[in-house]
């Protein structure tokens, strides 16, 4: 019975390479396991069912645009804004004010997370912008709050 033996020889600079090419695969897996796993939702602030805030439904208010007009929808449940979107914008508006979608999509995302008009923050550039959308949005939600009692 004889035994061979075997010598590997194993190059310092091979272990390294596996060695950094095995971290970088486990760096891509991990990133790839944080982009497509499903992102929980930002909770809504918690109000209770004794204070309703709005009456339920779609409200709009027309804004003027030089010749045209646009309308911004607002939904709302009992407690909570659910989306705000601008309705019946034509090509013409939307060729001659092209800020007014990326800007309200900004502004609509923080008030529904929010669920308040205070502490909107928008971009210095789209400052008159952002201000006319607000104002809207304050008017529209006005519509749709609940009767002071008194």
């Amino acid at each position: 019975m004889t035994s061979k033996t075997k010598i590997i020889v194993l190059h310092l600079r091979e272990l390294i390479y596996t060695g950094i090419f095995v971290l970088l695969g486990v760096l891509l897996l991990a990133l790839l396991i944080t982009m497509f796993l499903p992102q929980k939702q930002g909770e809504k602030p918690d109000f209770s069912e004794d204070t309703a805030r709005f009456v339920p439904g779609k409200y709009t208010t027309c804004v003027q645009l030089g010749e045209g007009t646009v309308d911004v929808e607002v939904v709302v449940d009992e407690t909570y804004i659910n989306s705000i979107r601008l309705v019946n914008l034509s090509e013409v508006i939307s060729t001659m004010y092209p800020l007014m979608e990326p800007c309200l999509n900004t502004i609509a995302e923080q008030i529904c997370e929010q669920q308040t008009l205070d502490n909107v923050t928008w971009p210095e550039e789209n400052k008159y912008t952002s201000q006319l959308l607000l104002g809207a949005i304050q008017a529209t939600l006005s519509k749709a709050a609940l009767p002071a009692d008194g």
